[in-house]
């Protein structure tokens, strides 16, 4: 907090390229996201409606990820291809057993 505003400090991860074999690795993520987010929301009583209604607790994005409109996939895809970003620029190494 800066003078009690909120300054977000993201891990700087504008070196970091993504190595081709970790790529599919943020496909499954960005699917596993959305399904971890379905069921939150599903757990809480939330249901599939054409439109967003919080009173109703109605969301149009509760259907599987392969039904997903391009940018919702993107937003998915995005926060897990930072994920594992954040991960490479802290130091650690991701590599398949």
């Amino acid at each position: 907090m800066n003078g009690g505003k909120y300054v977000p400090r993201p891990i700087n991860t504008s070196r970091v390229t993504l190595p081709r074999e970790i790529e599919g690795l943020t496909e499954v993520l960005a699917r596993n996201t959305h399904d971890i987010w379905a069921q939150h929301r599903m757990a809480e009583g939330w249901c599939r409606g054409d439109t967003r209604n919080d009173e109703r607790k109605l969301h149009p994005s509760l259907i599987p990820y392969e039904e997903l409109s391009a940018s919702e996939k993107e937003y998915d895809r995005a926060t897990a291809i930072e994920t594992v970003k954040a991960i490479l620029a802290l130091g650690f190494r991701i590599t398949r057993p």
